[in-house]
């Protein structure tokens, strides 16, 4: 049982105490002032270099990720308002411009480059068929991956195969062509390139589309394949493999249904 606390012990509690907090000293009006005009001269100053100066200026442009284009031609159609302060231009601007006076571009990146750079990081398209040009002027327009025509070169590039829409205008045919429109089916001729075997692909000459589900290939050597839809392209390309392996000497395949694929002919 405790007994009674002594007056010692009462005055060694009290010392250890550390009593209340002291009171902080709030700055006076003229140090809030001080303050103040502190932050107005920096935040002007810095406006100023941003703006007013000649140090922050956009005065170099670099162009990267370009294999057909030349760095000459995106910069011209950039149009980067040279001299301009660099924190003022539009870079949206830029990237608009370039999509729409460059249509090979898919993409770009414009970036600021701190103290006197605009970066252009452009994204080509990449064609994956193309079609004749109209009036038989040799020429040819690339479609790339989503469908899209966005060039006319006037020379085939290589292993690319060349697209023949040769949808008939009376019959199943011209149904399917009203049905679905000329910009599905060359979609759909796309998505078959898309599926068709990397090594395969090397050798199809001409990708043939009559109907939305009767779209054939043309391969070196004479040979052809019936690939049907767009549909199931997968398990097609497996079968179209599988055939050529085990059928070499064969000159036409059938791999529209790809689990009873079939080749003949010699």
């Amino acid at each position: 049982m405790a007994g009674p606390t002594s007056t010692a012990e009462r005055g060694a509690d009290e010392d250890l105490d550390p009593g209340p907090p002291p009171r902080r000293r709030l700055p006076g009006p003229r140090a809030l002032i001080a303050a103040a005009i502190a932050l107005v001269l920096i935040g002007g100053a810095s406006v100023w270099v941003l703006y007013g100066s000649s140090w922050l200026r956009a005065e170099k442009i670099t162009v990267s990720g370009t294999r057909v284009l030349t760095g000459t031609q995106v910069r011209e159609a950039a149009a980067v308002p040279l001299g301009d302060p660099l924190i003022s231009v539009d870079l949206d601007a830029i990237e608009s411009r370039l999509l729409e006076k460059l249509p090979r571009i898919d993409s770009v990146e414009v970036v600021r480059s701190w103290p006197h750079g605009i970066g252009l990081k452009v994204n080509e398209r990449t064609p994956v068929l193309i079609v004749e040009a109209a009036g038989n002027s040799g020429k040819y327009v690339e479609v790339d991956a989503k469908g899209v025509r966005f060039a006319t070169v006037s020379r085939a590039p290589e292993d690319v195969p060349v697209l023949e829409l040769t949808v008939a205008r009376s019959g199943s045919s011209a149904a399917s062509l009203r049905r679905f429109g000329e910009d599905r089916l060359v979609r759909e001729a796309v998505r078959v390139a898309d599926a068709i075997p990397a090594a395969v692909a090397r050798e199809t000459l001409v990708v043939k589309v009559r109907s939305y589900d009767t779209i054939s290939l043309e391969l070196s050597g004479d040979r052809t394949v019936a690939w049907g839809s767009s549909e199931k392209g997968r398990a097609k390309a497996r079968a179209l493999t599988a055939l050529l392996k085990a059928a070499p000497g064969a000159g036409h395949f059938d791999v529209s249904v790809p689990t009873a694929p079939a080749s003949s002919g010699s």
